[in-house]
């Protein structure tokens, strides 16, 4: 049989088989190695070189992004699930008002209907741990959470010991390794209210049930005479969910004595802020990750159907050489695994790669090594997509190989069809370049292989906008997050020394005294060009079921000028009034105008919430009020910091200077308020650019194989025009102009989706990492932005056909002319 020239190869059948001598029933069963179903496979491989780059890159971004979601989902949790199932962790830690319940009655509560074991009561006081240092200026150790325990065994929460050994005498204390204070390792010297206790162990908590342990008998002299407030630790016999712990608590609460609960912590809260570090990326990765998911099932749907649209009649030879239909799909399937397969094992490799960072900040927190991805994430992500490829692959093949061979034989050159003629003759009529009527009519010729380039710059137009809103998003976030970075100046009562800070033997000096504030304060109201002031301090304050207490900023003076930004409620305005950041509300149970009762060393005082603002600070615990409803307990505050906004037309920079150099003298410094920085929103936002690099990227070589196509498919339409006259400018122009059509339609489609998308990503993040985003900060596509984001589908379309465009102009018209 005579050699028969398949269309637009340049090669003949024998090219693809080899000798084809024998009949390829003779060694049907091998796939590849020296069989002739081997070389066809490999020839495809190799004449294909478009269509087998885009299925590497399409299957590695896909691969990269399903590991690095699914590793986050999966390794973010695991840590803290093995570790809480090892020690018996605690699904709800309960505080009792001591003078209120006896032990005995405590421990009847472990026979509640929803409780399976139980440990304690526990005496537990909040005591303040000064270390036998020396402080800096103005430091106030937080209250840690002291609890009297005998033994770190038991039925639940099996305290585990990392270094030295558990507290048996008075004297004698044990850290949590979360809560332990700098330099108060095993040995050091801790005291409170003039007792004098060593470290003698390190231990770990994974349900964080408290700071520090001692003997029980040491509490007593501790909490000073007073009577000390008991512990029970439960484990429930459904703790799923939020609603099953919820009922759990409810439980113990009807079988004490009513009043005596003054504070609950479910395990629920203590694993959600393991996972706070990479939770936030899950949600946006894993929408990247299905959006890489479906470009790659339609841009591999793409080349496969075009490698089998243009080897039809190679497909017929193929099957007149005696190769089966099964052969043939089985052929094309292996043709698409082998491009596949390389994409699968680079983007485990990236997934893996991009994880570590993430992973690594997942392991710091319970002191593991697990900073990888599991290996079944690997294997399993990597198998699905390769079974994605050959189902994508096997079912265009098998469709053309069933085709009848003399029909597959006898096709001709690639037409446009009738209705593509005439759309040309209507658009013919318009008062533009021929150039360019006949690239708008070009996608009406094809319309399903339009259709197809359509979807894949839509998805491509998608990921941009969804890209640009995340983007913008963050960098709200970032900005309306920090309520502490108020006014235009920040006056600090705390100056840092100046001059060369390359001191003999590498030494820093340590800051000096804190400035008295009210001197401050008078210099800053005497400087012309101040509008308003407010002065802030900070303390940690015990809560009750708070282990450590929260975060607390007492406010005074004119706060119109502070940056916050309200989820709900208001801003507090009266004595007695407070803000707190969502974490807060959550971790406590409390709701806006609810009341929360504050203490330090005995004394309390109760506030009430009327708001719940925007705070990422301090892992969203913050609790916000004036100084004045504060002021009875008589804490400890940080030394202050004046935020400090200038009057209209007032050159904040200046105005630092001026004001710098006036109470410096005083021991404090100004500048000019600095916007707040954020290693895991710069982390995000890398990530958001490369992942939407690499689906772009995808999405113009999914043009760039559709244009190839129907290039060569028109080849000699091209022919015929250059031989008209059309220089090879125009040929570039008609290209361009054919997909920039379909690249403005999608994006008109991709843009609103984008946005859609983003606005549902976006409070998944928020509520990922325990916080409510504002919807103003949501909201970030404006009018302008979207015109603009509209364009882009024409720019990943031509982008992506300037190659074939080239290629087109530069081919010859007597080669053009001579093609079939």
């Amino acid at each position: 049989m005579n050699a028969v020239p398949v269309r637009g190869s340049g090669r003949s059948a024998d090219g693809a088989l080899g000798r084809t001598g024998a009949h390829p029933a003779s060694d049907s069963g091998r796939s590849g190695g020296g069989g002739a179903l081997g070389r066809v496979v490999r020839a495809g491989v190799g004449r294909r070189r478009t269509q087998t780059a885009v299925m590497v890159l399409t299957t590695l971004l896909s691969v990269a992004s399903a590991v690095l979601a699914l590793g986050l989902l999966v390794a973010s949790g695991a840590p803290f699930d093995r570790a809480f199932a090892r020690q018996q962790g605690a699904h709800l830690t309960v505080r009792f008002d001591g003078a209120a319940v006896t032990p005995e009655r405590l421990a009847a509560t472990a026979r509640a209907s929803a409780v399976a074991a139980a440990s304690g009561p526990f005496a537990v006081a909040s005591l303040r741990l000064s270390a036998d240092r020396a402080a800096p200026p103005g430091f106030a150790p937080p209250p840690l959470t002291v609890v009297g325990r005998a033994s770190p065994a038991g039925p639940v929460d099996a305290v585990t010991l990392t270094e030295g050994r558990w507290a048996t005498a008075p004297g004698e204390i044990v850290l949590e390794r979360g809560s332990e204070p700098p330099s108060s390792g095993p040995g050091a010297r801790l005291t409170s209210g003039g007792v004098t206790l060593t470290v003698v162990g390190i231990a770990e908590s994974v349900g964080e049930s408290a700071d520090a342990w001692v003997v029980p008998e040491q509490l007593t002299a501790l909490a000073g005479g007073r009577p000390a407030a008991l512990q029970m630790l439960y484990r429930l016999t459904a703790a799923g969910t939020a609603d099953e712990v919820t009922a759990g608590q409810k439980a113990v609460t009807a079988a004490a004595p009513a009043g005596s609960v003054t504070g609950t912590r479910s395990y629920l809260d203590v694993r959600e802020t393991a996972r706070e570090s990479t939770a936030a990326f899950v949600p946006f990765v894993t929408a990247f990750a299905l959006l890489g998911l479906a470009m790659s099932v339609l841009v591999i749907g793409i080349v496969v159907s075009g490698a089998v649209g243009a080897a039809t009649r190679r497909i017929g030879i193929l099957k007149s050489l005696g190769f089966t239909p099964f052969q043939v799909g089985r052929a094309y399937v292996a043709q698409a695994l082998i491009p596949g397969t390389v994409g699968a094992v680079l983007g485990v490799g990236l997934g893996n790669a991009l994880a570590v960072p993430l992973m690594a900040e997942v392991a710091e927190v319970y002191g593991t090594t697990e900073v990888l991805v599991p290996v079944w994430v690997d294997l399993v992500v990597a198998a699905a997509a390769l079974a994605l490829v050959a189902a994508t692959a096997l079912a265009p093949a098998l469709r053309a190989a069933r085709l009848p061979t003399a029909t597959v034989l006898r096709v001709g050159p690639a037409d446009g069809g009738g209705r593509g003629h005439r759309i040309r003759g209507l658009l013919g009529r318009l008062p533009l370049p021929r150039p360019v009527t006949l690239g708008l009519a070009a996608p009406f010729a094809r319309p399903a292989r339009a259709a197809s380039t359509a979807a894949a710059v839509t998805f491509g137009a998608l990921a941009v906008t969804f890209a640009v809103g995340l983007g913008s998003t963050l960098v709200a976030v970032k900005a309306d997050g920090d309520p502490d970075r108020g006014g235009d100046v920040t006056v600090r009562t705390v100056a840092l020394p100046r001059g060369n800070p390359d001191t003999p033997g590498g030494a820093v000096p340590l800051p000096g005294k804190p400035a008295d504030p009210a001197a401050v304060a008078a210099v800053i109201a005497g400087l012309p060009g101040t509008d308003s002031v407010y002065r802030t301090a900070r303390a940690q304050l015990d809560v009750a079921g708070l282990k450590g207490g929260a975060p607390l900023v007492a406010y005074e003076g004119d706060t119109a000028g502070s940056r916050h930004t309200m989820v709900s409620g208001r801003w507090f305005g009266a004595t007695g009034e407070a803000v707190a950041a969502t974490r807060f509300l959550r971790a406590t149970g409390v709701r806006v105008g609810d009341a929360v009762t504050l203490s330090e060393q005995g004394r309390t005082v109760r506030v009430r919430i009327v708001g719940e603002v925007f705070d990422l600070g301090d892992e969203g615990m913050t609790l916000r009020t004036g100084a004045a409803s504060v002021a009875a307990l008589r804490a400890r505050h940080q030394p202050a910091d004046f935020a400090v906004t200038v009057t209209a037309g007032t050159d904040a920079a200046r105005y630092a200077e001026r004001l710098d150099a006036a109470v410096r003298p005083l021991g404090a410094e100004a500048a000019v308020t600095g916007e707040s920085k954020s290693s895991v929103i710069r982390a995000m936002q890398a990530l958001i650019v490369m992942l939407t690099l690499m689906l772009v990227v995808v999405a113009c070589l999914g043009v760039l194989n559709t244009v190839v196509l129907d290039s060569r498919d028109r080849v000699r339409d091209l022919g015929v025009f250059k031989a008209l006259g059309m220089t090879p400018r125009q040929t570039v122009a008609q290209v361009l102009t054919s997909v920039g059509a379909i690249g403005l339609v999608s994006g008109l489609v991709g843009v609103p989706l984008g946005v859609a998308l983003h606005g549902a990503v976006m409070p998944a993040m928020g509520r990922a990492v325990g916080t409510t985003i504002p919807p103003a900060d949501i909201d970030v596509y404006g009018t302008p932005l979207l015109v603009l984001l509209a364009t882009a589908g024409v720019v990943i379309a031509t982008a992506g056909a300037l190659l074939p465009a080239g290629w087109a102009a530069r081919t010859a018209t007597a080669r053009a002319l001579r093609a079939e």
